[in-house]
């Protein structure tokens, strides 16, 4: 389950004043009269967390500074990066940025991926890998309450809810009578006594009516079932520094809260915030869910920390990517079932044998009869591989589509996941992708493409 852009890959030579742009290039917003390469800094690691620092080749690029920081507070120093909407306008005679695009209520408004890409690299990168900060709008994130909770979720989802421990979620399926994946949620068993839901922002309304519409069947059964609904931010912190950084706003031990559990707390002042150890990255990191009111406070609060970057859908992406996990409406939809998608570890041991979530019979069978399509990761050299590509047999003859992929920033090749016949899955296998009606090799390869880094308390 999280807006900035990733460079290019590789730097673009300038083109000398006066050449005639195509309208490729001009849709594309770099119109001018020429462009600077961004050379990659001497020495660069690539590290999993900023991102900012890119592997074979690949320039280095930077998200914007934070909103509302000086200069001096981010602590980076040089001239300032300009008007976040217009992808570096330059600042005033007196050193001033230019103001900084704001809605009518006061919020700052959101960088756009082609502004990100366009807004170049900050003058002095940090020396290690940052944490990210990523903020995302939840439509809606529901508690579910009563004493029929646990039986009302797993009715809807092929996790064991009721095997969860007080502070503790899963990563679960919401599933239809087709076996199809309708949204993919995390299920928490809070120490409040309530479930706490979250879907995907895009899937939030359909999620909502299914959950309402199943709670109005058992409560005409005489269930105890109670929906409420939030309508919370989430900031996502992630990379191998989140902890350090904030743990100093915190009370409680981080140390102590392992992958998938969470605590409800204060956060660098702000109160009434749900912490939970997760986020779509592979890395290690925490989602903070936050009342709308107070999100942007707190998110500043987070970026005056000189350490912490903001990213957005495109950083997070390339990462998710990297660490084999699917994003839903591309890798996966109501047409997909968790067999397909390689998710049968998301089916608790005991759902299994009750066989009493949606869809149960068409999951099973497939199963024990193996599914005739298969999510695989792939790897290749060239152009980038997209999502629709075809992907094509030995014989050149198509097995399947691309879902997902990016240039790989840690690994330096490109990377992608799709589905395929079965007969074409196994690790190893050489395939081939049509990018622009030509054939690249590709190879099927086990995922994740980069190790995680989740954390296990001891």
């Amino acid at each position: 389950m999280g807006a900035n852009g990733r460079a290019r890959a590789g730097p673009a030579p300038s083109i000398p004043p006066g050449r005639r742009r195509g309208r490729r290039a001009r849709a594309r917003g770099r119109g001018g009269a020429g462009r600077t390469p961004c050379p990659r800094r001497p020495g660069a690691v690539p590290g999993r967390a900023g991102r900012e620092d890119a592997a074979g080749g690949l320039p280095r690029r930077a998200t914007p500074p934070p909103p509302g920081l000086r200069a001096a507070e981010r602590g980076r120093g040089g001239a300032a990066r300009g008007d976040r909407g217009g992808g570096g306008a330059e600042a005033d005679a007196a050193g001033r940025p230019a103001p900084v695009p704001r809605r009518a209520d006061g919020a700052v408004c959101r960088l756009e991926p082609a502004a990100a890409l366009r807004a170049g690299p900050p003058p002095v990168p940090p020396a290690h890998s940052p944490p990210l900060l990523a903020l995302r709008r939840l439509a809606h994130a529901t508690r579910v309450y009563g004493r029929d909770r646990v039986r009302f979720m797993e009715s809807l989802v092929v996790g064991d809810i009721a095997e969860l421990k007080p502070g503790q979620g899963t990563l679960t399926l919401l599933t239809n009578e087709r076996g199809g994946i309708v949204d993919d949620l995390i299920v928490t068993n809070t120490s409040e006594d309530h479930l706490y839901v979250v879907s995907n922002a895009g899937c939030a309304d359909k999620d909502l009516a299914i959950m309402r519409g199943r709670a109005a069947e058992l409560q005409a059964t005489g269930s105890d079932i109670h929906l409420e609904v939030s309508d919370n931010a989430l900031l996502a912190l992630q990379g191998p520094s989140m902890a350090r950084v904030l743990q100093a706003g915190l009370s409680d031990d981080l140390a102590k809260l392992s992958f998938m559990n969470s605590i409800t707390t204060t956060v660098f002042g702000v109160p009434g915030c749900r912490v939970t150890r997760c986020g779509y990255t592979g890395e290690d990191g925490v989602e903070i869910s936050v009342p709308a009111g107070q999100a942007v406070e707190l998110a500043e609060r987070l970026l005056h920390v000189p350490e912490v970057w903001p990213a957005g859908l495109a950083a997070r992406d390339s990462l998710r990517l990297e660490a084999g996990l699917c994003l839903y409406g591309n890798d996966i939809d109501e047409t997909t079932t968790p067999a397909e998608a390689g998710l049968l570890w998301t089916l608790g041991k005991r759902r299994r044998t009750a066989m009493d979530f949606p869809g149960a019979a068409i999951i099973m069978a497939q199963v024990k009869e193996k599914p005739k399509r298969k999510r695989v990761g792939l790897t290749s050299v060239g152009p980038p591989i997209r999502p629709h590509m075809v992907i094509l047999g030995p014989k050149g003859t198509p097995v399947g589509t691309v879902t997902s992929g990016c240039p790989s920033p840690s690994l330096g090749k490109n990377i992608a996941m799709g589905y395929v016949e079965a007969a074409h899955s196994r690790a190893g296998t050489a395939l081939a992708v049509e990018v622009r009606k030509k054939q690249h090799p590709a190879v099927v390869t086990k995922m994740p493409f980069v190790p995680t880094q989740y954390y296990m308390a001891k």
